[in-house]
């Protein structure tokens, strides 16, 4: 299975390199368009490889991706954070119980225990 993992990444590691020499070539990335820029009076833009533009849209999807799920699933972490606690509240309700049987609760019920007529 670790080999399988290997092959997989290096075959990976090789699809990324083909795709970045295939698109070296310089884009330019605004941060609004430019009749927008205009407007406000400022503008950001950067000059780089479209390899890095396409990986960065990658990782930055994976990375929404990530958050929403982890947001979308903060109500079942907390579910099972709850019934955690609850599990460990009965659990130990539990063993205080037992731990009573043992213990007669009125000394009357201790005396007559202790003298076998029960």
């Amino acid at each position: 299975m670790r080999f399988l993992k290997w092959i997989f990444l290096a075959l990976l590691g090789l699809v990324l390199l083909a795709v970045a020499s295939a698109n070296r070539d310089p884009v330019l990335l605004r941060l609004l368009p430019a009749e927008v820029d205009s407007f406000f009076g400022f503008g950001l833009a950067i000059e780089v490889p479209l390899f890095l533009a396409i990986f960065a849209g990658i990782v930055a999807g994976l990375g929404i991706g990530f958050v929403w799920e982890w947001l979308r699933e903060a109500k079942h972490r907390s579910a099972a954070s709850q019934h955690r606690r609850e599990a460990g509240r009965l659990a130990r309700e539990v063993d205080r119980l037992k731990s009573q049987k043992d213990e007669p609760e009125d000394e009357v019920l201790a005396l007559l225990d202790s003298k076998g007529t029960r």
